[in-house]
């Protein structure tokens, strides 16, 4: 039986299913609100579209979507530039900027390895990663990955990256601590994170 909805919005609902979490009943929901609301409002969100599609290239230096290059965070002279976080979305990059605790620079992947999703190392920009390593002022990589399974696989390959970069001197390798989270309770945690916490135990009190 041939479809009663009109092929335009058909075409419309089929777009909008590609977008990740977008099932076809909240594409068809989003659909027809764009139908609802006012010609301007529907035309600007296409319109933003377009107009992001058309500025945004990744930063040459840290692979952030940017309007320029170098993006505002590598052309500021007042960053730190001897350590860079490796990060593995500008989702996480734009996390650390807004707890307002990190003052140097950044390289994002863009990607994490998920063999099940067919994701490998090809896809994380490890030789842009490597280029970005060959001088010497960058002195500390520290691995911004999720503390997770594929995290931790991507973690090892910029391990491996890195060991494999030619340098007067090696680049010190560093990543985020992990462990319990300010707030939480020992009960309800897992044994990977109570693990985790054991591991980057600090000491609190000096003794002699």
């Amino acid at each position: 039986m041939a479809s009663k909805t009109p092929e335009s919005l058909d075409a419309l609902m089929s777009q909008l299913e590609k977008l990740p979490g977008i099932g076809p009943r909240s594409a068809g929901r989003l659909a027809h609100h764009l139908l609802r609301v006012p010609a301007s409002e529907a035309i600007a969100l296409a319109d933003a579209i377009r107009t992001v599609r058309e500025r945004i290239r990744p930063c040459s230096q840290c692979r952030a979507p940017s309007e320029s290059d170098p993006c505002a965070i590598c052309s500021d002279e007042t960053r730190d530039r001897s350590v860079l976080l490796v990060v593995e979305t500008p989702r996480d990059l734009n996390a650390v900027e807004a707890a307002g605790s990190y003052g140097g620079l950044y390289f994002v992947l863009g990607a994490r390895l998920s063999p099940l999703e067919g994701v490998d190392a090809r896809a994380l920009e490890l030789g842009s990663l490597a280029t970005r390593l060959a001088g010497d002022e960058v002195r500390e990589v520290c691995i911004g990955t999720n503390p997770d399974l594929e995290g931790d696989g991507t973690a090892l390959a910029i391990i491996d990256a890195v060991a494999g970069v030619p340098r007067a001197e090696p680049a010190r390798v560093t990543r985020l601590a992990r462990g319990l989270p300010t707030g939480g309770q020992i009960e309800y945690q897992n044994a990977s994170v109570i693990a985790d916490a054991f591991e980057g135990r600090r000491s609190v009190l000096d003794t002699p």
